[in-house]
């Protein structure tokens, strides 16, 4: 290889690590949280919603003054200790508190009427993704009960400074029927009443939402773009993607499938690194002929071993990051076609905004290759080697734990 491709190769490299390396958080998906309520039938006129809500989030909302509260001293001992009977009790022994600040946030009304809140039993500990929730079971109590019934969940908004963009998955079984939806910020409450339009909307917007806030999802498919270089390479190796998450995703989402988070999202961070460096290692072979992987090296495409090589990594990654779907879901409910709508209309809006990407991302360095393949060479090697190193940075945070 020469000298002049290996100074390009050296500075796409140092710049974009000087660019991208700086204080970039371990996960990539930020500080969010996600509660999960299911909506039941109750005795008469009441309406009876449990509850899961991320532990250590509830004890420091909850808690009135934090280091002086007797919650957040004996909630947050708990949560250090690794304690989950001791977090039960915590949240048990000062249940005026934690119920008070959910009943705050969280409503249900009957007929356009509020319906009162009472808790049933004490708090339980359980688990999603690895992380402590506590479980609470409220029965609400309704003047009325209508065929109207509305929730609304503002629980652990953006003004507490804790976490961002909190999502309340609901799914409910009322009346003789059932669904799901999905509440935030933007769309704070639903009425079991919705219509079919709007229910997938509310899912499709989730996906759509979950796919553009996951940047290291963002960031593999940039590195598959940037790695082909004919439409139809880049459709076949969405295709291996699409269809990998898809199945476990939808395993996952309908609890068949359970991986551990700390086990899933570091081989995420991982694949980022490797499809990346996949190109980057191909350019480096090529040496002064490099630029001809701008123009397609001329001919009829074709797969070889390699290509198909590249396909078999993205469809096993593609398995592993639907994994990583999945859990933006959590949904724990029993198996239902509506709840199977609501899965594949999230998956439906993940697609939308991956072809999206594809299509406003590929046709531009398909143009620059095209009619300036040293630019093309430039421009999709930088691309790759900040995502490689973006990748190898959040492997290694995430797999010390940091």
């Amino acid at each position: 290889m020469s000298h002049r491709v290996r100074r390009t190769l050296v500075g796409i490299t140092t710049v974009l690590i000087a660019f991208l390396a700086a204080g970039q958080p371990a996960s990539a998906h930020g500080f969010t949280s996600t509660a999960y309520v299911d909506v039941t039938d109750g005795d008469g006129t009441q309406v009876r919603t449990s509850l899961r809500l991320e532990y250590d989030l509830l004890v420091v909302s909850a808690a009135d003054s934090e280091h002086d509260d007797p919650l957040f001293r004996r909630g947050t001992a708990a949560f250090d200790a690794g304690d989950a009977g001791e977090q039960a009790a915590a949240l048990t022994a000062h249940a005026q508190s934690a119920v008070g600040y959910v009943a705050k946030r969280f409503q249900v009304t009957s007929a356009g009427r509020a319906c009162t809140p009472h808790q049933v039993g004490g708090f339980t500990m359980g688990q999603q993704e690895g992380v402590p929730y506590a479980g609470l079971l409220l029965d609400w109590a309704c003047p009325e009960r209508g065929e109207n019934i509305e929730v609304r969940s503002g629980l652990f908004p953006d003004a507490e400074n804790f976490v961002k963009d909190t999502k309340t998955i609901v799914t409910y079984r009322l009346d003789g029927a059932s669904g799901s939806a999905a509440l935030d910020a933007a769309h704070p409450s639903f009425s079991i009443g919705q219509s079919w339009y709007q229910r997938f909307w509310e899912f499709f917007r989730l996906g759509a939402e979950h796919l553009l806030s996951g940047i290291d999802h963002i960031l593999f498919l940039l590195a598959l773009i940037a790695g082909s270089r004919r439409p139809r390479e880049i459709v076949l190796a969405a295709t291996s993607f699409t269809l990998a998450h898809s199945v476990t995703f939808m395993l996952a989402a309908l609890g068949l499938v359970e991986v551990p988070a700390r086990v899933v999202e570091p081989v995420i961070a991982l694949s980022i690194a490797v499809v990346a460096g996949w190109y980057l290692w191909r350019i480096w072979r090529r040496g002064d002929h490099a630029a001809d992987l701008e123009t397609g090296d001329g001919g009829h495409f074709s797969l070889d071993r390699a290509g198909w090589t590249r396909l078999g990594v993205v469809f096993c990654f593609g398995l592993v990051h639907g994994l990583g779907f999945a859990g933006a879901l959590g949904i724990d409910a029993a198996w239902s076609w509506t709840l199977l709508w609501s899965l594949l209309v999230f998956n439906i809006g993940i697609e939308f905004v991956q072809l999206a990407i594809i299509a406003a991302v590929f046709p531009l360095l398909a143009v620059l290759r095209r009619r300036a393949p040293r630019a093309g060479l430039w421009a999709t090697g930088a691309v790759s080697a900040g995502v490689a190193v973006m990748g190898l940075l959040w492997f290694a945070q995430r797999i010390s734990g940091s």
